[in-house]
C-alpha cells in the first residue's frame, strides 16, 4: 500500500511538473495563428492577435492575450470594431470535468467597442458573409424565466473591465461611453452576487451598484432580492425589493428617485424638450411594480418644479408614445410658468395696461411627447392671476390633443365648471373653451382674468369660444362664439349716469342755481380729491356673438332705482377697441343723487369707445345731433305752427332729442305751468330766449 501510495505521488508530481514546464516547452506562438484563424472562422471576421501570447495550466488555465482586434463589418470602415490591450481569462481545470464553469479570472483592459448602423444593417450581427438574414423573434418568442435554465454551476473570481470605451453611431446621432469600470462578483449561482462601476457617458459621470440574491433564481422565475443604485449629475435612485416569482422579468418594491434637471436628462437621451426653463426637477418617492412594458408609481410624495403631492401613475410604453394614467392630490398647483412665454409687443400708449397682442409662436410641440389620462384634485389652482379654489380636474392627452375639465370648482366667492381643448394635431393649433360661472364676485374676477376695474357685482358668465392660430394674435382674429353674462347689485365704475344726465344743463350752457353751483363746486373737489365715479346697478345682462375677433351685443340692459339702461355696441379684440352706446334713462327723481332736479324721463345716450388702454366715456353728441337735425328737417318741413321761428324750431327739436320734447308748452302763467314745468325744459326754453331778447335788442337799436 504504501508503494501504491507513493507511486501515485510520484505520478502527481509528475503531472505537475509538464503542467508547469510545457508553457515553457511548447512555443506559444506557433498556435497564436492557428487560434487566430479558428476565432476568425467562428466569428466571421477577422481576429488578430498582434501582441504576446501566453499559457498557464497551474493552479488554473489561463490565457493572455495583448493587442487582441476584432475587424469591422463589411462597409463600415476600416477601423476594427473592437480591439483592447489586453485579455486574461482564468478557468479551473477539475470542476470543468463535471460541467462546473469556475472562472478564476476575466479582465479586460482598455477595450474599445464601436457599435455603427446604417441603413444596410449594424455591425454587431456576426453571421457569414453569404448566410440568409435571420429572422426577428416574434413577440411571442424568446426567453422564459423557468426551472432548468441553468442546468449548470459557475462562479466568478476576478471579473472586471478596465477603462473600457464604446461608441455608437447611426448616421444620426452619436453616443459615447469612456472611463467604464465594471467589477462582477459571483461566487456561485445560488449566493448572492453583485456589480459595481462607474462610466463617463457623454460628458456626464454616473456611478452604479446592485446586487441579487440568486441569479439562478433569477433565472428560473424564483422570488428573488433585488437591489439597485444610480448616481451622478443627471440623476439619483435606489431601489429595493424583489423580482416577483413569475415568467416575466418583474420586480416590486420601493423606489427613491431624484432628478435635479428633466430638461437635462431628455437632452442627454436625446430628447430636446421645448425651450423654457421649467420643467426641471422631479423627485418620487414611493412603492413601484415593474413588468415588461408598464411601471406602476404609488407615490407617498412627489415633486415637479415647486409642485408637490402623492397619488398614483401608471406608465405605459408599449404605444408610439409614452402612456400616463393616474390620480394625484396637490395642495397648490400654478400652471402659469408652464404657459408659453409671449413678448410684451412694444409698449401701450400709456406705458402700462395690456399689450398688444404678440405676433410670437405659440410652441405646442409638448402635447406630443406622451398621452396621458390623470385626475387632479388641487386645493388651489392658479392660472395667471386667476386663483381657483376645490378643483376637480381631469385631463386627457391624446396624440397632440389636450382636453381639461374642471368640475364644480370654487372662483372668487361663486361656483363654476370649464372646458378647454388645445388640439395641436393640424397644422395650425385650434383652441376652444365653454365656461359655466355663478355666483362670481366680478370686480377681483375680472380684475385677474382681464385687468378690467370697472365693474362690480355679483352673477354669472356662459361662454362657448373658438379659435385657431399659432400666436396670440392669430387666435384673436379667429376667434369666434357666443355668451351671456347676468350681475346683479354692482355699479359701472368711471361713470355716473344719472350726474351726466344732471349735468346737460353745464352742457348747454344753461344758468344753474346757487345751489346746483355749491354742487358742482363739491363735485370737483371730490374729482381732485380722487374720488370713484360710478353707476350703481341692480341688475346688469346681455347676449354677445363673436365672429373673426369682434364680439357684438345688442341686448344690454341695466336696471336700478333710479336708471334704466340700454345698450348696443362692439367690442373688437384684434385691433384692442370698442364703441359702445348705452342709452341711459332716468325713472325717478335725481334728489339725492348730486341735484335736485326732476329730470324723470329724460335719455341722454352715451357713448363708450377707443383702445383697451384709453377709453372714452361721453355724452354722444353726433347721437344728439342727428335726432336733432332730424327733427328740425321734420318740423320745417311739417310746418309746426307752435315753432315758427329757426330757433324755436331747433329748441324743440333738441328738447325732443334728449326726451324733454312733447305737446306745446303750457303757458307761463298757469298753474300747470308753475308747478309742472321741467327745470331742463326751462333750462332750454331760456337759451333760445335769450337768442330772441338779443335779436329783438338788435332790432330796436337800428330803429
Amino acid at each position: 500500500m504504501p508503494r501504491i501510495l507513493r507511486y501515485a505521488f510520484l505520478a502527481l508530481l509528475g503531472l505537475v511538473i509538464i503542467a508547469l514546464a510545457l508553457p515553457f516547452v511548447i512555443p506559444v506562438d506557433s498556435y497564436r495563428d492557428r487560434i487566430a484563424e479558428e476565432a476568425s472562422r467562428t466569428l466571421h471576421r477577422d481576429v488578430v492577435l498582434g501582441g504576446e501570447l501566453s499559457l498557464q495550466i497551474l493552479p488554473s488555465l489561463q490565457i493572455t492575450a495583448r493587442d487582441v482586434s476584432l475587424a469591422n463589418a463589411e462597409g463600415f470602415g476600416d477601423a476594427p470594431m473592437a480591439e483592447m490591450s489586453e485579455m486574461r481569462v482564468g478557468v479551473k481545470l477539475i470542476p470543468l470535468l463535471s460541467s462546473d464553469v469556475q472562472i478564476t479570472e476575466f479582465v479586460l483592459v482598455d477595450p474599445v467597442i464601436r457599435l455603427q448602423q446604417n441603413r444596410r444593417g449594424n455591425n454587431w450581427t456576426f453571421r457569414a458573409p453569404d448566410a440568409p438574414e435571420v429572422a426577428m423573434a416574434s413577440s411571442g418568442e424568446g426567453f422564459v424565466r423557468r426551472p432548468g435554465a441553468l442546468p449548470f454551476e459557475a462562479s466568478f473570481g476576478d471579473v472586471r473591465i478596465e477603462n473600457a470605451s464604446i461608441y455608437f453611431d447611426d448616421g444620426q446621432q452619436a453616443r459615447e461611453i469612456t472611463g467604464l469600470t465594471l467589477q462582477v462578483s459571483l461566487p456561485s449561482l445560488d449566493e448572492e452576487a453583485s456589480l459595481s462601476g462607474q462610466l463617463t457617458a457623454d460628458g456626464e459621470r454616473l456611478s452604479f451598484d446592485g446586487s441579487v440574491g440568486s441569479i439562478r433564481g433569477a433565472f428560473e422565475g424564483a422570488q428573488t432580492p433585488l437591489s439597485m443604485r444610480f448616481g451622478g449629475n443627471l440623476v439619483t435612485a435606489s431601489f429595493e425589493g424583489m423580482l416577483a416569482e413569475s415568467e416575466d422579468f418583474a420586480l416590486t418594491g420601493d423606489i427613491d428617485a431624484n432628478i435635479p434637471s428633466l430638461r437635462n436628462l431628455a437632452a442627454f437621451a436625446g430628447a430636446e424638450m421645448p425651450p423654457g426653463d421649467r420643467m426641471q426637477a422631479f423627485a418620487a418617492r414611493g412603492s413601484v411594480d415593474v413588468a415588461p412594458g408598464t411601471i406602476d408609481l404609488v407615490a407617498s410624495s412627489i415633486r415637479f418644479d415647486d409642485i408637490t403631492g402623492a397619488g398614483r401613475l401608471t406608465m405605459a410604453s408599449g404605444g408610439a408614445r409614452p402612456n400616463i394614467t393616474g390620480a394625484l392630490d396637490l395642495p397648490n398647483l400654478d400652471v402659469t410658468p408652464y404657459l408659453p412665454e409671449q413678448s410684451s409687443g412694444g409698449d401701450t400708449s400709456s406705458g402700462g395696461g395690456i399689450p398688444p397682442w404678440s405676433e410670437d409662436e405659440i410652441d405646442l410641440a409638448g402635447l406630443n411627447l406622451v398621452d396621458a389620462d390623470i385626475d387632479l384634485n388641487v386645493g388651489l389652482f392658479e392660472y395667471g392671476d386667476i386663483d381657483i379654489e376645490n378643483v376637480a380636474l381631469d385631463v386627457v392627452l391624446d396624440r397632440g390633443r389636450l382636453v381639461a375639465r374642471l368640475s364644480d370648482f370654487q372662483l372668487y366667492d361663486g361656483r363654476g365648471s370649464v372646458r378647454v381643448v388645445a388640439n395641436n394635431r393640424g397644422a395650425r393649433p385650434s383652441f376652444s373653451v365653454s365656461a359655466q360661472l355663478a355666483d362670481l364676485d366680478a370686480l377681483p374676477f375680472l380684475q385677474a382674468a382681464a385687468g378690467f376695474e370697472r365693474l362690480t357685482g355679483t352673477g354669472g358668465i356662459s361662454l362657448d369660444l373658438q379659435a385657431a392660430g399659432a400666436s396670440q394674435a392669430a387666435i384673436m382674429q379667429s376667434l369666434s362664439g357666443n355668451g351671456s353674462f347676468g350681475f346683479n347689485d354692482g355699479a359701472i365704475v368711471g361713470i355716473n349716469l344719472a350726474e351726466t344726465i344732471r349735468n346737460v344743463n353745464s352742457f348747454f350752457g344753461a344758468q344753474s342755481s346757487p345751489a346746483d353751483a355749491e354742487t358742482s363746486e363739491e363735485d370737483t373737489e371730490q374729482v381732485e380729491a380722487g374720488a370713484q365715479t360710478q353707476t350703481d346697478f341692480s341688475s346688469l345682462s346681455g347676449t354677445f356673438s363673436i365672429t373673426g375677433g369682434r364680439a357684438d351685443n345688442s341686448d344690454f340692459s341695466m336696471l336700478s332705482p333710479l336708471l334704466r339702461v340700454g345698450g348696443t355696441g362692439y367690442v373688437d379684440l384684434p385691433s384692442q377697441t370698442l364703441d359702445y352706446r348705452m342709452r341711459p334713462r332716468l325713472v325717478a327723481s335725481i334728489e339725492g343723487q348730486g341735484g335736485s332736479s326732476n329730470l324723470r324721463g329724460v335719455e341722454i345716450p352715451v357713448r363708450i369707445r377707443g383702445g383697451f388702454n384709453d377709453v372714452s366715456i361721453g355724452v354722444d353728441t353726433s347721437a344728439v345731433g342727428q335726432s336733432l337735425l332730424s327733427g328740425a328737417l321734420s318740423n320745417a318741413l311739417g310746418g309746426n305752427s307752435n315753432a315758427t321761428r329757426p330757433e324755436d324750431v331747433l329748441r324743440d327739436s333738441l328738447l325732443d332729442a334728449i326726451g324733454l320734447g312733447g305737446d306745446q308748452a303750457p303757458d307761463e302763467n298757469s298753474d300747470e305751468a308753475t308747478e309742472e314745468a321741467d327745470p331742463a325744459q326751462q333750462l332750454l326754453q331760456g337759451l333760445f330766449s335769450r337768442g330772441r331778447d338779443r335779436d329783438d335788442d338788435d332790432s330796436g337799436d337800428d330803429n
